[in-house]
């Protein structure tokens, strides 16, 4: 069977990137703990091509405060999950979403204290 037969929606080149349900657990784990603590309010999910994006808001409606990115191109290289502050500066960068998200927990230590 050919791509021509299966169509345009089944092309791999078309497939968008997601994250999987044990990554969103982890995601969602440190977000609940955020909000619980009063330092994040709102989040998006994009899932686009090269990559998949939680961003997470202080407000609705204004620019994301970090951007939770997956990559799976670079998945070999700098690894396929960084953390992305709001001035688009990469805070930290690897193959283990847990590892990566510790940026973010230090914060989270913050607010509590």
């Amino acid at each position: 069977m050919s791509f021509q037969q299966i169509g345009p929606a089944m092309r791999p080149h078309d497939t968008q990137v997601a994250f999987d349900k044990r990554e969103l657990q982890t995601i969602l784990s440190l977000y609940g703990r955020m909000v619980a603590a009063g330092e994040w309010r709102d989040y998006g999910i994009s899932n686009l091509r090269e990559l998949a994006v939680f961003s997470v808001f202080e407000r609705t409606a204004e620019n994301p405060l970090y951007r939770i990115e997956k990559r799976p191109k670079l998945r070999n290289r700098q690894g396929q999950y960084s953390v992305v502050g709001m001035d688009g500066q990469i805070l930290k960068r690897g193959q283990d979403l847990r590892a990566v998200l510790q940026v973010l927990e230090r914060k989270l230590i913050r607010a509590v204290k």
